[in-house]
């Protein structure tokens, strides 16, 4: 298959800083004049009690009665989050906006009110239209403040998105050995589908995938945690997984011994093993991509084994389904996205993800996607194997039964 080749690949360059990858072709950005700080604005001109207005206007049984809840429901961030994502984006957003940033009461939209919209937005995934229609003001408000904070977001965000350094690795391996009994794996490697819905004139095979969906393809490697360690995205859903990673920086950087080099841990056996991360039987098995036995009889050790590997895989899928059921704009069908934009938009899911995590911060219990994040989509089997990955499969294998 003959896959659209990106135009600009977006990463960060030195270790242990390799965080992301987006392949839309370039966006022209168009910088607003900033606001003069000689010149403040009138207080009373900017809407400051917008969530007051916003929690009386959609209020109804389904929603917390408790305002910290109510806060989080919405916004999917509590408000000690919300306060920081707001500090991360206000020197952007604090720009003389254009005269369509304004409420139906005619004052202007403040950063908090204009954060706020967009993440419920992202959160939400319902129609612009909706969207305004909670918070007071039009589509095309929506659409310019999602976009500007994406922008900014994208921009002043990427410290949450980074490669570990060597220290923060170590307690990595061992929380994983810890916990699932893996020693010196570093993360767990999956994949998850964005459907949208494209013109007939951009509708190629390309983006058409094995269930016949339009769809972009999103790679994570999380850790423990569920943090995402690294991503890609903006590959055509139609591609193969072992292509995709094989397109990806993360694959380039494991290949050139830039990340899964640290130090090897010597097993009870005496053998030695390098760091690696797990991931399913549609990724190839590598020296530092360990995949689980594929086996018509599988010995009790190859079962042994198996259990405890998809035990470090399913934290990329539980990671996925929060992903998805914290960002709906990720799980529903996009209706036409603008393919250029989409990346950017998945990429500051991702972030906030993050940031939710790195803020201390939780979930509420029905966030999550109740089934599976990538529903329909069945693994398909890569036959790939080098035999450095096989060997280092087989003393793991043979670990977990002393």
């Amino acid at each position: 298959m003959k896959c659209e080749k990106p135009t600009r690949v977006q990463q960060a360059s030195d270790v242990p800083i390799p965080i992301f990858t987006l392949v839309p072709p370039p966006v022209r950005r168009t910088a607003s004049p900033r606001l003069d700080p000689c010149l403040p604005l009138d207080p009373e001109a900017i809407d400051c009690d917008w969530w007051d207005t916003f929690w009386l206007r959609n209020s109804s049984p389904s929603v917390p009665s408790d305002e910290d809840y109510a806060f989080k429901h919405f916004i999917r961030a509590s408000k000690t989050t919300f306060s920081y994502i707001c500090s991360l984006v206000r020197e952007d957003l604090i720009s003389r906006p254009p005269s369509g940033l304004i409420n139906i009461e005619g004052r202007l939209l403040s950063v908090e009110k204009q954060v706020a919209i967009a993440l419920r937005r992202l959160a939400s995934g319902d129609s612009q239209v909706s969207v305004g229609a909670a918070f007071g003001v039009g589509q095309s408000t929506v659409s310019q403040v999602t976009w500007r904070f994406i922008e900014a977001l994208e921009e002043r965000a990427k410290h949450h998105l980074r490669w570990p350094d060597s220290d923060r690795i170590e307690e990595i391996k061992s929380k994983f050995e810890e916990m699932y009994g893996l020693p010196n794996c570093c993360g767990a490697i999956d994949t998850t589908h964005i459907i949208m819905t494209l013109p007939a004139v951009q509708a190629s095979d390309d983006w058409c995938d094995q269930e016949k969906n339009y769809s972009m393809f999103l790679q994570g490697v999380f850790d423990h945690e569920m943090r995402f360690l690294n991503m890609v995205t903006g590959w055509p859903g139609g591609m193969t997984v072992s292509k995709l990673l094989k397109f990806s920086g993360f694959f380039k950087l494991c290949e050139n011994a830039q990340i899964l080099d640290g130090n090897p841990k010597t097993l009870s056996q005496g053998a030695q093993i390098r760091e690696y991360v797990v991931g399913g039987i549609s990724y190839p098995l590598l020296p530092w991509l360990i995949t689980p036995h594929d086996s018509d009889h599988p010995s009790d050790s190859m079962v042994a084994f198996n259990e405890r590997h998809e035990k470090v895989r399913s934290v990329a899928a539980t990671a996925f389904q929060q992903l998805k059921g914290s960002w709906r704009i990720l799980s529903k069908v996009m209706w036409r996205p603008d393919r250029r934009k989409l990346p950017s938009i998945i990429l500051v899911c991702c972030l906030l993800h993050n940031i939710i995590i790195d803020c201390g911060d939780y979930l509420q219990e029905d966030v999550p996607l109740s089934g599976h994040h990538d529903s329909g989509y069945a693994d398909r089997y890569c036959k790939q194997t080098e035999p450095l990955g096989s060997e280092l499969r087989g003393c793991l294998t043979e670990h977990l039964l002393r």
